[in-house]
């Protein structure tokens, strides 16, 4: 088993970033809430299901004959896997690689390149969950793999990161038009559709940048300045101001948010 494991990757921005992996009991206990949450889902099912099949037991007979309790057995345990892996791809695909589990538990699904998941990957995952649990193979997968991956995340492509948090880092220089400027931002900006692993990008340029060469650096910066506008919805901004100056306002907003 590999405590505190780290993978790495590099964006199409070639900026290199390093994540620490969920581990095995971060996984263990998302996957705990998630069960609670489905239970209760699945409860309310059930009780919906037996009173629609007391109240229309005449209309099933006519449907099933006398294969009525093998045909409603059937559906219900169809419904319930319909609902179980419903659960993951739903919550997986909308939250972007979250489920109400991980997120108590700030781990979130990633593909191997660091890309947010959709809904093909979750599909996979959720899928193959039931093979993963069985014998508790995919617990002995994530224990003793390099990248900590069950069944579903080898067929999907995908790995289990710890949610970074964002953290201040002294070696960060940030101007004074920056620091003015990023209180405006949080008025005019919803930086909660800003990803951890975008903020790591801009973690990690205004980190680098002094080691980059001047055509380098100006072409990153003027790249990842465009693509958080377009996130942030923010191209009304002046032309005037340098792509460096919104970064590093976005990166004290996104700090600063809560």
């Amino acid at each position: 088993m590999h405590l505190f494991n780290r993978v790495k990757y590099r964006t199409p921005e070639s900026v290199e970033l390093e994540f620490t992996l969920a581990g095995i009991g971060n996984r263990a206990w998302a996957l705990l809430i998630d069960y609670l949450v489905l239970a209760a889902i699945l409860t309310a099912f059930l009780i919906v299901w037996v009173i629609i099949v007391g109240q229309l037991s005449d209309f099933w007979s006519q449907i099933f004959g006398s294969a009525v309790g093998v045909w409603l057995i059937a559906i219900t345990l169809i419904v319930s896997f319909v609902i179980y892996a419903g659960y993951f791809v739903f919550f997986e695909t909308i939250w972007r690689g979250q489920t109400p589990g991980k997120q108590a538990a700030k781990i979130r699904v990633v593909r191997d390149d660091g890309r947010p998941i959709g809904m093909p990957q979750a599909a996979l995952r959720a899928l193959l969950r039931p093979f993963d649990e069985f014998m508790f193979i995919g617990a002995f997968l994530i224990m003793f793999s390099r990248q900590e991956k069950r069944l579903g995340d080898l067929a999907a492509g995908t790995i289990v990161i710890q949610a970074e948090a964002a953290t201040t880092s002294a070696t960060i220089m940030i101007s004074e038009q920056a620091q003015v400027w990023h209180q405006e931002l949080m008025q005019i900006a919803d930086l909660s559709v800003l990803l951890p692993d975008d903020f790591a990008v801009i973690r990690e340029y205004l980190q680098r940048r002094k080691a980059m060469s001047p055509k380098a650096r100006s072409a990153l910066a003027l790249k990842l300045s465009q693509q958080v506008k377009e996130i942030l919805h923010i191209d009304e901004l002046p032309a005037a101001i340098h792509p460096d100056i919104v970064l590093e306002a976005v990166y004290l907003a996104y700090q600063n948010r809560i």
